[in-house]
């Protein structure tokens, strides 16, 4: 993706230039289906790793719905971004459970951990970190997600541990 093409010296706004014919691919292959719209954003998403406004327009041109409607679906489903994510999403868990048994506490761990807040990713787009409101695992609580792994019972000792399986790529999936 992006991150492996700019390690030749190109900045990520050229990165991103270079996939728009793909862009282009997707929507020829997808604009006659019904319901066009959210599986050309998910692929438009996964090709850019987030929604780029340019990306947007070219949607919203391409299959002739107006800007402000395309805008509006990717403002309403909480999968789609606007921004830059990192390579690796961590989402920590304040559910009711969660919550009481030290959420909170983890959240402002992995927040001045990372140096981000929740909603953004790290410089080098290596973590984005996210709230989650429940993943089914109370008993178990508290719990992070990362991507689709799930952490139980952690504690925010362990945080700095659990990042570093990330950063020496211990859990590439």
């Amino acid at each position: 993706m992006c991150e492996v093409e700019c390690t030749n010296g190109c900045s990520l706004e050229q990165a991103e230039q270079e996939l728009y014919p793909q862009l282009d691919q997707i929507i020829e292959r997808l604009k006659d289906e019904d319901g066009a719209l959210i599986p050309v954003l998910q692929e438009t998403q996964e090709l850019f790793g987030y929604l780029p406004e340019g990306a947007l327009k070219k949607v919203s041109l391409k299959l002739d719905i107006p800007y402000s409607e395309v805008a509006g679906v990717v403002n309403f489903y909480s999968f789609f971004s606007t921004v830059p994510r990192g390579k690796h999403l961590i989402r920590v868990c304040l559910g009711t459970a969660c919550y009481v048994r030290g959420g909170k506490e983890l959240l402002e761990g992995f927040k001045n951990s990372l140096g981000i807040s929740v909603g953004e990713t790290t410089e080098d787009r290596m973590f984005s970190l996210d709230i989650g409101r429940c993943f089914g695992a109370c008993g178990l609580a508290p719990v992070i997600m990362i991507d689709d792994k799930v952490y139980q019972r952690v504690r925010a000792c362990k945080i700095n541990e659990i990042l570093s399986e990330y950063k020496n790529g211990e859990s590439e999936q």
